[in-house]
């Protein structure tokens, strides 16, 4: 037995759509159980009968209602696992509004391949198993190089990690819903249906651009096997100043395209920024942050994500490096000027380079910046605590 019980992708932002789901879910399952009164067991209310989806003969809304209905315990267990592990990433990074929406159309959307390829007989199915396997197929797109810690169970148990793309495209797509069709009241087709859902869905809103795309989603993957390739092909269209011998025909001249400097620096920076995505998505900030001063050192230009740059700046910040520091922070600014963390970046400048790099004017600049934008209490305390040490 393989069972994922953590990711190494933590979200930033508490993921409220999904606890509200995981909560819907939870309640819905009390209320759809009442007790037989002649055999004393719990069955299903009347009205869970009016919810759950039939091909052919369910109203519209039952392909949504369906999956907020579970047959046992163990049914809403193994599905609210599932989107808890999985779902807290991809709602940090669709919002809670986009998230919420993302999961009620991967229901509708797995419903209508369950009901389309099993017309007949109209069996009732329910469960949020396909939605949680839309939500899988948007974790896989959007963190494929992740890794999970997985619990294995065969003679012995222990602990394994493994790459997010291998584990849910083999184990808990082909293994249990393509190898393993026929094993219970399972519907297998529904959780294929969310999965090509979550994947296809999701890629679109990278291509397109309504999700803002990293250096560690796959369509970010893609593009890179392309540029790879495109290089390849570059460093292969070589000269080969014996060509003639192998041909009679008329040699005609033309240009021939080598690998420069140039190609060179773009293969070194490329291979540097997808160590740097690595490095981040297992949490080796300490790494990310030397490799991003060897980035810069390449090409002093290159810019990465917000995040990034504002996690690596701090990493530099608590390893003392204070120079390389305030080269991130600066650089944060001047690109990043009017996200939400810029009074803080501001307040870390101004602290460096007043206690570490000594250089009190520039100091005062972005305190008093700061300052005026500030609103926590103790980081403006200390902010005027600098300044007036600064003009002492």
């Amino acid at each position: 037995m393989l069972l994922p019980i953590r990711t190494n992708v933590q979200p930033r932002r508490t993921p409220y759509a999904n606890y509200a789901l995981i909560g819907l879910n939870a309640v819905v399952f009390l209320l759809q159980f009442g007790q037989d009164p002649t055999t004393g067991q719990l069955v299903f209310r009347p009205w869970v009968d009016l919810f759950v989806l039939r091909a052919q003969v369910s109203p519209w809304w039952t392909f949504v209602t369906y999956a907020f209905l579970h047959h046992d315990f163990m049914h809403i267990l193994a599905n609210m696992f599932f989107l808890y592990l999985f779902g807290k990433s991809v709602n940090d990074k669709l919002g809670n509004v986009g998230y919420a929406v993302f999961d009620v159309l991967g229901a509708a959307a797995s419903g209508l391949g369950q009901t389309a390829l099993h017309p007949f007989p109209p069996i009732p199915t329910l469960g949020a198993s396909g939605a949680v396997a839309a939500v899988t197929g948007a974790y896989l797109v959007l963190y494929p190089k992740s890794l999970l810690t997985v619990i294995y169970w065969f003679f012995f148990i222990g602990t394994i990690e493994l790459p997010a793309l291998y584990f849910i495209i083999i184990k808990l797509i082909v293994i249990d819903n393509v190898l393993a069709r026929g094993q219970g009241s399972i519907a297998y087709d529904a959780h294929l249906g969310g999965y090509v859902y979550g994947t296809v869905v999701t890629l679109l809103l990278l291509i397109s651009r309504i999700v803002p795309t990293t250096e560690i989603d796959m369509w970010a993957m893609v593009k890179q096997w392309n540029r790879r390739r495109q290089y390849r092909d570059v460093v292969a269209d070589g000269y080969d100043p014996f060509a003639y011998t192998r041909s009679p025909k008329r040699v005609e001249s033309r240009a021939v395209r080598t690998s420069g400097p140039d190609d060179q620096r773009r293969a070194k920076v490329e291979h540097v920024r997808h160590a740097i995505s690595d490095r981040i998505v297992q949490r080796n900030l300490p790494a990310a942050a030397d490799l991003y001063v060897e980035l810069l050192r390449v090409d002093p230009d290159q810019l990465l994500p917000r995040q990034y740059l504002l996690d690596i700046a701090n990493q530099l910040t608590s390893d003392h490096r204070a120079a390389e520091a305030a080269a991130a922070y600066e650089q944060f600014l001047a690109h990043y000027g009017s996200s939400e963390y810029s009074e803080q970046v501001e307040l870390m400048l101004g602290i460096l380079y007043a206690r570490y790099l000594h250089k009190p004017q520039e100091a005062i600049q972005h305190l008093r910046i700061a300052e005026e934008r500030l609103t926590d209490p103790g980081q403006l305390k200390m902010c005027r605590d600098e300044l007036a040490r600064l003009r002492i």
